[in-house]
């Protein structure tokens, strides 16, 4: 089985037209300290560095090659991983006392392969948390920090999508921003402990959020459910993320129709609100789909 982008989409949810909607801010009334920010992203900085490090100690160069990786995939991934361990080194120089601590870690890769698939979800999370962060960071000198980080994310997510899954590098001309809550409901499950001397951070897991079929393409009608949609009562709308574009459509039933124009990775949230969607009004979610798409699409 080729584990792909979609693939792993799958998985990770289990624990045609280039034309966009008009920007909408994302999230915009909660706020956070420029420590509250540093600190989440000191977090997803200690899980990417985990995961590299964990994955590289159980496999070499052999066990990539023989799960379809090219050769020099597993030396990639090796200067991937130097990267994520100082992005730990760099945040928590900068939040010094402040600095969180590493947690304890489960991820679902059973061999090279599925961990590359990961690996590309997690990159992209990634560039979505911090391209969501930064219009909320105070301090310039701190946004520059995160801008460099920002960066890199989008670039390690290009190469292992493109050399290392023969997928495409991009969803599209914009990153999707992400709130920190939506980005931690997606790293929350991967997350098993943490030290009792962790500061606490201002942020809550929104409950899961599943599609039937998953990985939809535009056009499709999806089933949506997620924990309590039993018992929900009036409008819910199935809130589409992609690049700079926000679509709003209503449930009907639980179901809604992919729109148009979708390609790559989307999130998907449930909201009670059909525009100007927050923490507030949200109800479940992100999923995650990805629609791969070749070299001769409009993009």
């Amino acid at each position: 089985m080729k584990f792909t982008f979609a693939t792993v989409a799958v998985s990770l949810l289990a624990a045609t037209s280039s034309v966009q909607a008009a920007p909408t801010r994302r999230d915009p009334v909660t706020t956070y300290t420029d420590t509250d920010i540093l600190q989440f992203a000191l977090t997803l900085e200690h899980l990417e560095n985990a995961f590299y490090t964990g994955a590289l100690a159980k496999y070499d160069e052999e066990a990539f090659v023989k799960a379809g990786l090219p050769s020099f995939a597993r030396g990639r991934f090796a200067q991937i991983g130097e990267h994520e361990k100082q992005h730990v080194s760099l945040l928590s120089g900068v939040l010094g006392a402040q600095a969180t601590a590493a947690c304890n870690y489960s991820f679902p890769y059973t061999d090279p392969a599925s961990f590359a698939a990961l690996s590309a979800i997690l990159e992209g999370v990634g560039a979505s948390a911090y391209s969501g962060a930064a219009p909320q960071i105070s301090d310039k000198t701190y946004l520059g920090v995160a801008a460099t980080i920002l960066a890199m994310e989008g670039r390690h997510q290009a190469w292992v999508a493109s050399a290392a899954l023969h997928d495409q590098p991009w969803s599209g001309p914009e990153e999707t921003p992400l709130g920190l809550n939506s980005v931690f409901t997606l790293a929350a499950p991967f997350i098993t402990s943490c030290p009792s001397t962790n500061p606490t951070l201002p942020l809550k897991p929104f409950p899961t959020l599943t599609g039937s079929p998953a990985n939809a393409s535009p056009g499709t009608t999806v089933t949506y459910s997620w924990t309590g949609s039993e018992n929900g009562s009036g409008a819910f709308y199935a809130v589409y993320y992609w690049g700079l574009s926000v679509q709003s459509v209503p449930l009907k039933d639980g179901k809604a129709e992919v729109p148009a124009g979708l390609m790559g990775t989307y999130y998907t949230v449930i909201s009670t609100a059909a525009s100007n969607i927050t923490d507030a009004n949200t109800v479940a979610g992100p999923l995650i789909s990805v629609v791969n798409f070749d070299s001769s699409a409009t993009n």
